[in-house]
């Protein structure tokens, strides 16, 4: 078992000089980096849609299936590898938070719904009609990117945020995702939980940096996620563990203590708890 890489963007041929936007067809992607197919993690946000073939995509220990139309969205630092058909196609983008978010100024990336945390599925399925209507901006990002033509920047990231609003529109109109008064409190409590969760596991910590009750917390992330503050905070533990442990070169009891955990006997009891498993006998499932 490797320890999986961490890629950038300099890794891949980048289609601007600043090298934070890369655009490409799924399948020349593949000609040119093979090596993308073994477990990795990347530290941009990445955009993938299918449009022929199949396989499997597993995204932080969790498979789906790919079928024509199964569009993914990965943030930062989330490992990923696919299993593919030999008539695999489709289209594949990178991009950084900053050239996103100083291009367009107060609109940011991560307040789209679909970036907003690490527990929002990935995957999202667009039908054969509603295809029809998303693929000429991917098929206008392609023939951007090869052009030499003057703000070329700007018609990319201006394509890029349509994609983003059209995949919106969709990730919302599913029973999962609605709209709700509470959103914005569940996207600041995500955004202190990644912040402290290394070093604070209380609810009553995250409650009192948002200036409300734990009681009302909880109540927003039951209505919202249907999960407790606790649950949420765990959860969010054990997926960094998991992690964690696809790293080789750390013991188990490095890993309890990179997440905070003096006690390792809690740390092994915990993960097994929430996994069936301790966090050793997961390391040898990905052997």
């Amino acid at each position: 078992m490797k320890k999986h890489p961490i890629y950038n963007i300099d890794h891949f041929k980048a289609d601007l000089g600043k090298k934070e936007l890369y655009i490409n067809t799924f399948k020349n992607h593949l000609k040119a980096h093979s090596f993308i197919e073994k477990p990795h993690r990347h530290n941009f946000y990445l955009l993938v849609l299918f449009t022929n073939g199949n396989g499997t995509h597993e995204i932080d220990f969790t498979r789906y299936d790919i079928k024509p139309g199964s569009l993914f969205v990965l943030q930062p630092g989330q490992i990923h590898n696919w299993q593919l058909s030999a008539d695999i196609e489709g289209y594949i983008f990178f991009y950084s938070q900053e050239v996103y978010n100083l291009y367009f100024g107060n609109k940011k990336i991560e307040d789209y719904p679909f970036y907003q945390s690490v527990m929002n599925q990935p995957e999202i399925v667009f039908e054969i009609e509603e295809l029809k209507l998303l693929l000429p901006y991917f098929d206008l990002m392609v023939t951007e990117s090869q052009s030499n033509t003057q703000r070329k920047e700007e018609k990319l990231l201006n394509l890029l945020d349509c994609i983003h609003i059209e995949i919106s529109r969709k990730y919302l109109s599913t029973e999962n995702h609605k709209t709700h008064s509470y959103n914005y409190k569940i996207h600041r409590l995500e955004q202190l939980l990644e912040q402290y969760f290394q070093t604070q596991k209380s609810p009553s910590f995250y409650a009192d940096k948002m200036n409300i009750t734990l009681k009302h917390l909880n109540r927003i992330c039951k209505d919202i996620l249907n999960q407790t503050v606790t649950e949420l905070i765990t959860n969010r533990v054990i997926l960094e563990a998991k992690r964690l442990l696809t790293n080789a070169s750390k013991t188990v009891n490095q890993v309890a203590d990179n997440l905070g955990f003096d006690n390792y006997s809690y740390f092994t009891r915990l993960f097994k708890k929430q996994t069936g498993i301790t966090p050793s006998e997961f390391r040898k499932t990905l052997n």
